[in-house]
């Protein structure tokens, strides 16, 4: 006999939710497993199977703590010196890097190099996680939700890799939580983001479009106050160097001739050097993406300020992952967040949970694809971004308006996804972990 019950859309994201936390918790630990199984302790400096230091990204963060005591530290954005200084500290085997960030960074790792590195990269890491889970708490109530973020693809690959992620995601969410509650709070974790500028590439458009200019000022002057702590601590030199060696460094990196870096790079740029576009022609494609990444952003924080917040947020992350050029698979966190969050309030129907599907394990499917230079993955967060762009337009959907005596007050913690159903509504185990994939 068939079941006359209506369908309950509710139930369906719940039980997504449940299966994301039960499939992040085994992908953790086979994670774990098998990255631990490789790392070889012979020093102070371990490495994994990959010869590279563990926690391989932080060690350029702490190098930057270690040059902040030196003498013209912005020499080391010469590659040869940097890599010079890394063989004198590892040994001449090591492969080379570069250093990337801006050198305001130098103001925050410099207390980490106080420590030896192993215990840097333990107080460091245990900062972010502990920050982002402070920050994402109070919206992500239910276990399941908080679980499958904390673990979810894109923060296993920020723990692995020792990057900024944890820290940059919980600026980011803080931010769109404060805009209209805590300005100030709002713009000072703006500047603050200069430290890692691609991450915030549609700030400024969001703020002058939804006419946030208190924000917008706050923000100004507290990245001119960073420039110049900045200069006033290691000299105007530092900042030249960055400008004259760092950004075009970052361009060869970029234009990545032997497309090393496209497994973990879910970019249009990425995609289109995996067609075998040739660096211009990637490069203006991407431009292309990136100017429809501003007029959704201009559109959405200009005609629907007053939207689901949550819906707003998510279609931001997600034009700032088909919109940049230069972004990494642990950069997907704000956006895994926000596909989270929209599960856990209902907001999402049928095509959204299925795109929430893609968007959740969007780390794994381009680690796959990339490394067999199957491009397309960077479809995935412009698809999610038209879809948000639809529920935004209707106004009795996502684009519904507030009252405007509510227009400036923050919108509430997301609510407790509920308690679990009656025994007689809990689907099944094995459909429940495979509605996740």
């Amino acid at each position: 006999m068939l079941d006359a019950r209506p369908h309950d859309p509710a139930a369906d994201s719940r039980s997504l939710l449940q299966a994301f936390a039960i499939l992040s918790t085994a992908f953790v630990v086979m994670a774990a497993v098998r990255y631990g199984s490789g790392i070889s302790w012979v020093d102070q400096f371990p490495r994994d199977a990959t010869t590279l230091v563990v926690g391989r990204d932080f060690l350029n963060f702490w190098m930057y703590g270690l040059a902040a005591a030196t003498p013209d530290p912005g020499r080391f954005y010469d590659p040869a010196i940097y890599n010079g200084a890394l063989a004198a500290l590892l040994g001449p085997d090591y492969p080379g890097q570069n250093w990337s960030y801006p050198p305001s960074v130098m103001l925050v790792a410099a207390p980490f190099a106080a420590l030896s590195y192993l215990p840097a990269l333990a107080c460091w890491t245990a900062a972010g996680v502990l920050l982002f889970v402070v920050v994402v708490r109070s919206d992500l109530k239910d276990w399941r939700a908080l679980l499958a973020v904390v673990l979810s693809p894109a923060a296993v690959f920020c723990l692995m890799s020792g990057q900024s992620s944890f820290v940059t995601a919980a600026m980011l969410i803080a931010i769109f939580a404060w805009l209209d509650r805590r300005p100030i709070a709002a713009g000072v974790l703006i500047g603050l983001l200069t430290l890692k500028p691609q991450l915030g590439l549609f700030v400024p458009v969001m703020l002058i479009a939804s006419g946030r200019w208190k924000v917008l000022a706050v923000a100004t002057a507290t990245t001119m106050a960073i420039v110049g702590a900045t200069t006033a601590a290691f000299g105007p030199q530092a900042w030249i160097d960055f400008v004259v060696m760092g950004i075009p460094v970052q361009n060869i990196v970029l234009a990545d001739p032997d497309l090393i870096g496209t497994p973990f790079r879910p970019t249009i740029f990425a995609t289109m050097r995996l067609v075998g576009a040739t660096y211009p022609v990637a490069m203006a494609v991407q431009a292309c993406f990136s100017a429809l990444a501003i007029g959704a952003v201009v559109w959405a924080f200009r005609f629907r300020r007053r939207a689901d917040p949550h819906g707003l947020a998510a279609l931001f992350f997600a034009c700032s992952v088909f919109g940049s050029p230069y972004l990494q698979s642990y950069d997907l966190l704000p956006m895994t967040f926000a596909i989270v969050v929209l599960l856990a309030t209902g907001r999402l129907d049928a095509s959204g949970r299925a795109l929430a599907r893609l968007v959740f394990w969007l780390p794994l499917i381009q680690a796959g694809l990339g490394s067999l230079h199957v491009p397309g993955t960077a479809l995935i967060p412009l698809a999610f971004a038209l879809y948000g762009l639809r529920r935004l337009a209707d106004r009795s959907d996502w684009g519904h308006s507030e009252p405007s005596a509510l227009a400036d007050i923050a919108p509430p913690p997301l609510a407790n996804i509920g308690p679990p159903r009656p025994a007689d509504a809990v689907p099944p185990m094995l459909p429940t972990i495979l509605m996740g994939l």
